[in-house]
């Protein structure tokens, strides 16, 4: 016999709009790992950030779950961007939304690179302008900043949640997507086989599936299987986090524990669990939105061209007044990349996108006259 499916949750769907409180855990995110590239790894000082910040650096030198909270929050807004719209509609917002600032991105740095003399080498023309195909992984090439790899996973669970939107999102649907991406992620957990890993991402689907299940939980109120999924993918996700920690390792002289990545992992996984069951709705400051405006052009402006500015300023002022004058230049310089390019770039390419999405469809509807259609 055949199990029977999943039931549709009987209560009505809550109305979901912009939540405040995700602006605010985006930009948190994002300040975590501006303070492990800063703070923790040795960047572009003369000494080692657990000496110039020893008080911080126990902390700082986690910032690189930053990431990790990254992926769960894009689970969730990925998931509630889509609902209800086509497949179109889905590819159109995602190339908008990614691309203005990160082909901005690329280029700055590169710029920085190649003007301030005595530090990292910008890439050849021909890498950089693979680079603004945000394929540079697959294809072989260098990174035009080392942040940029999880611009990559990033697309990959686009593609695989398009195969999914293509028929349109409903609870049903989204639940057997989490659970067999979750099997998958368990099946080949330890394959060899680079295709199979690139595609099902056994690493990193843990935050993706989880932030996705905690949507539903917030449209459709939690329930005893969505919880269940969460905690699979909390305890699923332990394993290759301590890879990471134990790689992280490498960079510092000073030890540091692994319990700090459970407590914190747990802490993000708790936050979601609030957002999503909606105690966190009363979170509407005003600055909210404008934290969760500059958090993407901070996450990608901020490594290797904050390393170059460390690395001219370091030597001529305290570090504290180094970390503040680059750190507040990268806010500032995020704030204009989102004014000045992001938003008129975004809404500039999202009219031509639609408009091409629209012409290609009547193209077809004629070629297929009315016995097609």
């Amino acid at each position: 016999m055949r199990p029977a499916p999943a039931p549709a949750p009987t209560t009505t769907p809550r109305r979901v709009g912009r939540l405040s409180a995700l602006d605010g855990m985006r930009l948190l995110a994002a300040l975590m790992v501006v303070a492990y590239h800063y703070m923790a790894l040795y960047g572009g000082w003369t000494t080692r950030g657990e000496a110039l910040f020893p008080g911080a650096f126990p902390y700082t030198a986690y910032g690189w779950l930053g990431v990790e909270l990254f992926f769960l929050i894009s689970g969730f807004v990925i998931c509630m961007s889509c609902w209800g719209r086509s497949l179109g509609d889905f590819f159109v917002s995602r190339v908008s939304r990614l691309y203005p600032a990160y082909w901005f991105a690329v280029l700055a740095t590169t710029a920085v690179l190649l003007l301030i003399p005595g530090g990292g080498n910008p890439l050849p023309v021909a890498d950089v302008l693979t680079n603004l195909t945000m394929l540079e992984e697959p294809l072989g090439v260098r990174k035009v900043d080392g942040v940029y790899w999880t611009l990559f996973a990033e697309l990959r669970f686009y593609l695989l949640f398009a195969l999914m939107a293509w028929r349109g999102l409903t609870y049903r649907r989204v639940l057997a997507f989490c659970s067999v991406w979750a099997a998958a992620g368990m099946l080949f957990a330890k394959s060899d086989d680079s295709v199979v890993r690139l595609l099902i991402m056994p690493d990193y689907c843990w935050y993706f599936i989880a932030g996705m299940a905690f949507f539903l939980m917030y449209r459709f109120r939690p329930s005893l299987l969505l919880t269940g999924i969460v905690l699979v993918c909390f305890g699923a996700a332990l394993p290759s986090a301590h890879d990471t920690w134990s790689r992280s390792l490498g960079y510092f002289k000073q030890s540091i524990p692994f319990w700090p990545v459970v407590a914190v992992l747990a802490v993000c996984f708790g936050v979601m669990a609030l957002v999503a069951t909606g105690k966190l709705d009363w979170m509407k400051w005003r600055w909210l939105p404008y934290a969760g405006a500059i958090t993407y052009p901070l996450y990608l402006l901020h490594q290797y061209a904050g390393w170059e500015l460390i690395r001219a300023l370091g030597h001529r002022l305290p570090p504290y007044t180094v970390l503040a004058l680059v750190t507040g230049g990268m806010l500032v310089a995020s704030w204009l990349l989102h004014r000045l390019i992001e938003r008129p770039v975004s809404r500039l390419l999202r009219r031509r996108l639609t408009g091409a999405l629209s012409e290609a469809t009547a193209r077809g509807e004629r070629r297929l006259g009315p016995a097609g259609r």
